[in-house]
């Protein structure tokens, strides 16, 4: 209740987040809008109807609802010694009010996945002021553990407990979806539930919903007793900069993505349909952009940016802003020099797509250009654009993780897996090898790409006019 209180009262509005929440807006506008139009309610009903798609969009779901939830940022309330409240300049997001623990439970330093000690030996005074060299004890992780306690058998404890109350949840959930059903009794309800026969593929989402429930809770017990991947050279728990990270992704994959999609839209279809002159201009314009280096470009506007904020530092607000703001050129700069490919694509098929039949038909009856390339020509592209979006979506974020790894991606100050990446680099150096950084931000990253290309393929099939589907 505070935090909401806080969030209505003092909230804070990142240009990423305005974007970002813009762009949620859009997507539910559409889909509002899709539902009342039969060429574009059907694909996507295909789309719902794959069961394979079904279990993406869960897994994508999870991403998106943490996403969001990084992205309602306020300042905090703190107290004061005497009792009064003053509002903090921090900014705190509704997703680090959630994971509280996983935030202030820092170490010293390095500490394993699930371990109760740190994972360097230091010199430690025992009571009777010996001096002995072992592991210390975590200030946090473990720190429930008595002498006696079994530390496995506690792990055992703490997933079980997250398992029932996934359980718990995932009954809850089933109750409310059976609501709208037609049967009249409970027990007819949830059998037709989980019934095959369905038109949509119910019962794969339910068991997805298990899956991904038991995952969820079993790790979030664990976690505020441990540190499920361990902590990194600072003592910050991995798991956490892991979770953040994820909004730095979904970022830098949506608001680029969507940053070049109208001009390549534009440009690739108006060379490819008008030809002659207009063809060769667009074709020295993305020529010339492909033959720049976009590394180099990127790294000199970045550095340009720098230089500009550290020479007009009042112009911008505290650490978090700027961060923001950097994150936000980055999108900008990427969006620019990656909508070549898609142009070329797109004008390649335009060539094609208006020598048919019916497009001649169309323009020998006197049918303007405009609704030749909006009724004909644009939605036998759109299944290309729509491969092309997820498929530039998974190479911006890595992208974003090979930029940070040469630090020319985001701020260092920023969470995301390519500062981690960035920072493994030397924990892989050293013995013992510190690994757990490297493995958590390959393991989210891996499954937010593999999960976009997969939904891409059977969004690809949805939209291709090309396929009998239906």
């Amino acid at each position: 209740m505070q935090t909401l209180t806080e969030l209505i009262s003092n909230p804070v509005f990142l240009w990423t987040d305005i974007f970002l929440f813009i762009l949620l807006f859009t997507v539910i506008s559409f889909a509002i809008y899709a539902r009342g139009h039969t060429h574009l309610r059907r694909p996507w009903g295909y789309v719902i109807r794959n069961k394979l798609a079904v279990v993406m969009l869960s897994i994508l779901s999870i991403y998106l609802i943490i996403g969001v939830l990084d992205s309602l940022h306020f300042n905090p309330i703190d107290k004061k010694q005497d009792g009064s409240e003053v509002v903090s300049s921090r900014i705190l997001s509704i997703f680090d009010r959630l994971v509280e623990p996983l935030r202030l439970h820092q170490e010293k330093t390095y500490s394993a996945p699930l371990a109760s000690h740190l994972f360097t030996k230091e010199n430690l005074q025992l009571a009777n002021g010996q001096q002995v060299r072992d592991y210390p004890k975590l200030s946090y992780g473990g720190q429930h553990l008595k002498p006696t306690d079994n530390k496995t058998v506690d792990l055992i404890k703490l997933a079980l407990m997250g398992l029932i109350k996934a359980c718990f949840i995932f009954i809850l959930c089933c109750l409310l979806l059976t609501l709208k059903r037609p049967e009249k009794t409970l027990k007819t309800r949830l059998l037709g539930l989980f019934s095959a026969q369905n038109e949509i593929p119910v019962q794969v989402f339910i068991w997805s919903l298990l899956a991904l429930l038991m995952i969820i809770f079993s790790s979030a017990e664990i976690a505020v007793k441990y540190h499920l991947f361990g902590t990194d050279k600072v003592g910050e728990d991995v798991f956490y900069q892991t979770l953040k990270s994820i909004r730095t992704g979904l970022v830098i994959g949506t608001l680029t993505t969507l940053m070049m999609l109208p001009v390549a839209i534009a440009l690739g279809i108006m060379a490819g349909y008008f030809k002659g002159w207009v063809d060769d201009v667009i074709q020295y314009i993305y020529t010339t952009i492909s033959s720049i280096p976009h590394v180099l470009l990127i790294a000199a506007t970045i550095l340009m940016m720098q230089v500009y904020i550290s020479n007009h530092e009042a112009d911008f607000g505290g650490l978090v802003e700027r961060a923001d703001l950097r994150l936000l050129f980055l999108c900008l700069i990427l969006g620019l020099t990656s909508w070549t490919g898609l142009c070329r694509l797109l004008r390649g098929e335009t060539f094609k797509l208006r020598e048919l039949e019916y497009v001649q038909a169309s323009t020998a009856f006197g049918v303007s250009h405009f609704v030749i390339i909006s009724r004909h020509i644009f939605p036998n592209l759109l299944h290309i654009v729509l491969i092309a979006l997820v498929l530039d979506f998974s190479g911006l974020v890595l992208a974003e993780a090979v930029l940070s790894y040469i630090n020319i991606g985001v701020d260092p100050t920023t969470a995301s897996w390519g500062n981690m990446i960035n920072s493994a680099r030397l924990e892989m150096a050293r013995e013992p090898v510190v690994w757990w950084s490297l493995c958590a931000a390959f393991i989210f990253m891996f499954i937010l790409v593999l999960a976009a290309n997969l939904l891409a393929d059977v969004v690809r099939d949805a939209f291709d006019p090309r396929l009998d589907k239906y």
